[in-house]
């Protein structure tokens, strides 16, 4: 896994359970595809294809994803709190890189 990407994951600050809960995320990712200057040979495309979010065991949604969406991806869904845990976020990248990133739901 890399670390080239930057998410910005919203919750909220507690939940009660059976609480229905929005999420947003945008995540920053150098995506355009570029020419190798010295070279001018091309660079690979690094494009975002595929967003999957699991929490409490399940997955609680799935994107998929193409270039003519946005180069910073907003996304905003809901999700019932069940218990306090991770929300971990999964990025698929072109060319099969993986970005990870969790975030905290705590449910009162």
């Amino acid at each position: 896994m890399s670390g080239s990407i930057i998410a910005r994951i919203t919750l909220p600050e507690s939940a009660k359970k059976g609480e229905v809960v929005p999420v947003r995320v945008i995540v920053r990712h150098p995506m355009e595809r570029a020419v190798d200057a010295p070279g001018l040979r091309p660079v690979p495309r690094r494009i975002l294809h595929t967003l999957r979010v699991t929490y409490a065991g399940a997955e609680v949604f799935r994107m998929e994803m193409s270039p003519g969406i946005a180069a910073n991806p907003y996304v905003e869904f809901t999700t019932v709190a069940v218990e306090t845990g991770p929300m971990v976020f999964e990025w698929e990248e072109d060319g099969g890189a993986v970005y990870r990133r969790e975030a905290q739901l705590v449910v009162a």
